[in-house]
């Protein structure tokens, strides 16, 4: 008789936790669109002035065309925007220029703002785009001892890495381009911007919709 109260009291309390989960789910649920609407809808004609002096770039720099990305080198879809990029110089070779800017997501990416720091310390050494590429390639492994192994093969010294990796002023670089993008409505990444503009359809047609346009109007 004990055993089979007890089952039943184990039952009872397996219902409870159920009814409880389920309750939580419901609460999310009805929360989600309270939250979408306190986001404000992103304007595609707002033109932000965006600072790129001293960021990493490739294309011509008098290029009539500049494409910004905030970015981080943790989040996948940026991974995947990687290659995206590469088609839109392909594309145009003479009349777009690419800007990149670090935008770590420290709240939910624990080794994001070292991977920033990291990729400001080999812009330092003339070496940002080999950083660039190989933490991309390498995006789940960016632990600390993993940016020196590296910094190292790109051809970095090891001791000069730690030395800059542990700078403020690196930290502090981070930090500026974190406050250019939040300046810019920046909520996630990639964003990315043309000539001021949030790109809307990140796609290799959107941007070159995009970028016809800019070209036009420029």
């Amino acid at each position: 008789m004990t055993g089979k109260l007890e089952e039943v009291s184990k039952g009872q309390k397996e219902i409870l936790a159920k009814i409880e989960a389920l309750e939580k789910t419901v609460n999310q649920i009805k929360a989600a669109p309270a939250a979408a609407a306190a986001r404000p809808q992103a304007d595609p004609n707002k033109v932000y002035a965006l600072a790129v002096d001293g960021n990493a770039m490739r294309g011509p720099k008098d290029a009539r065309v500049t494409i910004v990305e905030f970015s981080d080198f943790q989040c996948p879809f940026c991974v995947q925007s990687k290659t995206l990029i590469d088609q839109v110089l392909e594309a145009y070779p003479k009349d777009v220029r690419f800007v990149y800017k670090q935008f770590p997501l420290t709240s939910i990416h624990q080794l994001a703002m070292g991977a920033s720091k990291a990729a400001l310390v080999a812009q330092k050494h003339g070496k940002f785009w080999e950083m660039h590429d190989i933490m991309f390639a390498n995006s789940r492994e960016l632990q600390p001892e993993k940016l020196t192994e590296y910094a190292a093969k790109i051809g970095i010294d090891a001791s000069r890495f730690q030395k800059d990796m542990n700078a403020p002023e690196t930290q502090q670089a981070v930090e500026k381009e974190m406050a250019d993008a939040r300046a810019a409505d920046v909520q996630g990444t990639p964003t990315f911007f043309v000539n001021g503009k949030r790109l809307m359809t990140r796609s290799l047609d959107g941007f070159k919709q995009a970028v016809d346009q800019a070209l036009k109007a420029g």
